[in-house]
């Protein structure tokens, strides 16, 4: 089993691709079907897609955690630093490996591991 699709919805999307891209994600703007324009973009076997929020919601899901396995590890590290862009976790060794937390733009928790 893997995941294929992982879809985060939010007010502004191309503030949140811009923010993932940050981490070495290149995102496309489209369409497809029915659907919004929206970002996309590919991580292995995995679809990453950034939708505007439904009609129906006022502000984005926050409870979401998503961890990333970087191989570029501390350049991505020393970027988002530069970029002040704040650690909830500094970049330290934990029982699950080498790792680090962030925050996207909505105020997700990314993890951020070392490969």
């Amino acid at each position: 089993m893997n995941i294929r699709l992982l879809v985060l919805r939010t007010s502004d999307t191309k503030k949140l691709a811009n923010f993932y891209s940050l981490l070495g994600l290149e995102f496309s703007y489209h369409t497809h079907g029915n659907s919004p324009l929206h970002y996309s973009a590919k991580i292995e076997h995995t679809i990453l897609e950034i939708y505007p929020l439904t009609k129906t919601q006022t502000e984005a899901d926050k409870n979401l955690r998503i961890g990333f396995g970087l191989d570029n590890f501390e350049d991505i590290i020393l970027k988002l630093k530069d970029l002040n862009i704040s650690f909830s976790m500094e970049p330290t060794e934990t029982e699950f490996g080498f790792m680090a937390i962030i925050a996207d733009s909505d105020g997700r928790k990314i993890e951020l591991y070392k490969n």
